[in-house]
């Protein structure tokens, strides 16, 4: 399988279209569009039984100590962590797209509706869930796509990988309100093929300015 997204080509910058902060002046960051990508595939395996969509951020810190903070840079030394930002799951073997925005179309404080997705989809919860936990204006659980919003000190450009699988079976055996590592632990075993696109994102005027 190929995954052609439109706008992200491998290994090169995401337009801030598809981003749920982009850079600001005055305050650092500001909201972005937060649109899905359209993303498209074709040739799956014979005995596809559905797809699974993630997207996770592979570059994120280990410790919030630096995190956002004047004066200082998150070190590039720092352990880094898979921060998933796309939980789709049940999407039917005859699906070969998904439009752009057809999932996430502006940035929904305190979390898009879920599980229950558009065609008969499940949209698991992405790690904004967590990431706002004590934020009296954000919190709440956010189900499937919200996009890139890394540290705007990190010293390290995030690299975001956008995967789709083809799965043997009709059902992705999650429930409930799941998450992105449940989803891997449920799909191990079951993958008869997989095309991944990784793009690259960073809030760092200093990386911006090259």
């Amino acid at each position: 399988m190929k995954l052609p997204i439109t706008g992200i080509e491998e290994g090169l910058p995401i337009p801030g279209e598809f981003a749920f902060c982009i850079p600001d002046p005055d305050t650092r960051v500001t909201f972005g569009p937060n649109r899905n990508p359209a993303l498209s595939w074709d040739d799956p395996p014979e005995g596809t039984g559905s797809f699974v969509v993630l997207c996770w951020d592979r570059v994120v810190p280990t410790a919030g100590d630096d995190v956002n903070q004047e004066g200082r840079e998150v070190p590039p030394d720092l352990p880094r962590t898979d921060f998933f930002h796309w939980v789709l799951v049940d999407l039917t073997s005859a699906a070969r797209s998904i439009a752009a925005g057809e999932f996430s179309d502006g940035v929904t404080p305190r979390g898009k509706e879920g599980p229950t997705g558009p065609g008969g989809t499940r949209q698991g919860l992405n790690d904004y869930t967590g990431w706002f936990t004590g934020d009296p204006d954000m919190e709440g659980l956010y189900f499937g796509y919200d996009g890139p919003c890394p540290p705007w000190n990190d010293s390290l450009i995030h690299e975001y990988v956008f995967t789709v699988f083809a799965l043997d079976t009709p059902r992705c055996e999650v429930d409930g309100d799941f998450t992105g590592g449940q989803v891997r632990e449920a799909i191990a075993g079951h993958v008869l093929a997989e095309a991944s696109v990784m793009g690259t994102y960073t809030l760092n005027p200093r990386l911006l300015a090259g």
